[in-house]
């Protein structure tokens, strides 16, 4: 090996050294931020009843006309994602049969807790057709707009004859930390890099899912009742709120939605 390939290897073993080194720092001296959302002392279990952990992220039992009950974690999710991670699920269900899962998954001091939601939800055999960022209204503590990731998309079942059968699943998710809220799982992840390196901070972030199925055609019948849902829901749960939006601007949107 020659004089100049000898400086390269050194450059190299120096920035990743030095790499290294900095990363170990970090995780040192890090701290945990706060979340972004309420926990309760309340136990979550798994699906085979055993309890799977002594708090957990609160959702509220009963939301306008829906009630609920608990969701159990699954044995493969509690086997996949780090302890120290923080749970909450409830189904939602209203008189005239709607339905709708809400799903909170909050990390401790490993940032693997939360990964990219796609992954999960094709995952479970469900067919991505179409992605779209929004925004949903909350009015309280003010008005202003939560931004969402929405996904419509397909699962194939089989009715008693043999035939295939289409259910479309209506899924918005977003993620939640300490004044802090994103739809996008990219910037999440640069807005939890920024903080660490300025202040130290590891930012506790959640990731927020909701999921209703309909019939092909229903899709946005469907998601209208799921947006009043969530409306309704994230002021009970949700301590993090977006910037303000005017009187009129908020006046606006709800006469022309």
């Amino acid at each position: 090996m020659n004089r100049c390939s000898w400086r390269v290897l050194m450059v190299v073993l120096l920035l990743v050294g030095g790499t290294a080194g900095l990363l170990g720092h970090w995780k040192m001296n890090q701290r945990l931020g706060r979340p972004g959302l309420k926990l309760v002392e309340q136990p979550v279990f798994d699906s085979n009843g055993d309890l799977a952990g002594t708090s957990s992220a609160y959702l509220p039992e009963k939301v306008l006309d829906c009630s609920s009950e608990a969701v159990p974690i699954t044995k493969l999710e509690l086997g996949w994602l780090p302890k120290g991670t923080t749970y909450g699920r409830r189904q939602y269900q209203a008189l005239d049969g709607f339905q709708a899962l809400v799903n909170v998954v909050l990390m401790g001091t490993d940032r693997t807790s939360i990964h990219k939601p796609q992954y999960c939800l094709t995952g479970q055999g469900w067919r991505i057709d179409r992605s779209e960022q929004t925004t949903i209204r909350i009015e309280r503590p003010h008005p202003y707009d939560l931004p969402v990731m929405k996904l419509t998309a397909t699962i194939l079942g089989e009715a008693s004859s043999g035939e295939k059968v289409a259910t479309r699943g209506i899924y918005v998710y977003w993620f939640v930390a300490d004044d802090a809220l994103t739809a996008d799982h990219l910037q999440r992840m640069w807005k939890m890099a920024r903080t660490l390196i300025a202040t130290g901070t590891l930012q506790r972030w959640a990731y927020v899912s909701c999921l209703t199925v309909c019939l092909p055609g229903q899709e946005e019948a469907a998601y209208q009742r799921l947006k009043q849902l969530i409306a309704a829901a994230v002021p009970e749960f949700q301590t993090t709120t977006g910037a303000e939006v005017s009187r009129s601007l908020a006046g606006a949107a709800t006469a022309h939605p």
